[in-house]
């Protein structure tokens, strides 16, 4: 199974997904649009989407973005099994006829716990999830789902964490993909702005390695349900 990977910067990789999703036999295509690479027409046999500071309609400043959101929007409409992270589920909002904006409660930041809905019980990729930590870094937020869409994950102070579309599409708006390594690395990347906003880089960083393993017991059946999902397919 190959699983196309549309990353957006070099410091928002695939993280534990990568070997999440190899090691139950999927094998990602990492498409790097930043660098010049072309958005494909359609995705292989499944499709991820993955978070970068961009806001979901900065198509001036990150030419690609329309792109995307059109090979999300064909991807759902096919079937065809698509995750979008953090970014990827703003765009995939966006396309599918939701509404993000700018998030009036600020940044999001750090190990933060969310809550499955009851609709996550019947779910393919949420079934059996309980309340658990999810690494948070976003500003902006979707505020209305798309026609049709399931909420499936709630939070504090952004509700819609994550949603189910169609059959085969999930948006989640935290970051199941990013170590605390990963986590690191944007912190430090923006350690004079979250001090600015009062936030500890320090506390942060060690709130996600505290969560280390509660992050992968959470979410790495997460990724196991999508590749079966694609292998369904």
């Amino acid at each position: 199974m190959r699983i196309t990977v549309v990353e957006h910067e070099a410091d928002a990789g695939p993280g534990f997904l990568a070997d999440w999703l190899a090691g139950a036999g999927a094998a990602c295509e990492v498409v790097r649009p930043y660098l010049g690479e072309a958005v494909p027409d359609g995705p292989a046999d499944g499709l991820v989407v993955l978070g970068g500071e961009a806001a979901a309609w900065e198509d001036e400043r990150f030419p690609w973005l329309p792109a995307t959101r059109d090979l999300l929007r064909d991807s759902v409409r096919a079937g065809v099994p698509t995750l979008g992270v953090c970014l990827g589920a703003q765009l995939m909002t966006l396309a599918c006829g939701g509404t993000v904006e700018r998030g009036e409660h600020g940044l999001e930041v750090g190990a933060r716990e969310i809550v499955p809905l009851p609709a996550a019980a019947a779910d393919p990729l949420f079934a059996g999830s309980v309340p658990a930590p999810a690494v948070q870094y976003h500003r902006d937020a979707i505020t209305r789902l798309p026609p049709g869409a399931v909420p499936l994950v709630t939070g504090d102070p952004y509700p819609n964490q994550a949603y189910r579309l169609g059959r085969n599409a999930w948006a989640v708006q935290f970051h199941p993909e990013a170590t605390p390594e990963i986590f690191a690395g944007w912190t430090a990347g923006s350690a004079g702005h979250l001090t600015g906003l009062g936030h500890s880089v320090e506390e942060l960083d060690a709130g996600v390695r505290e969560a280390r393993d509660r992050l992968v017991a959470a979410w790495r059946p997460l990724a196991e349900r999508f590749a079966a999902a694609v292998r369904a397919a």
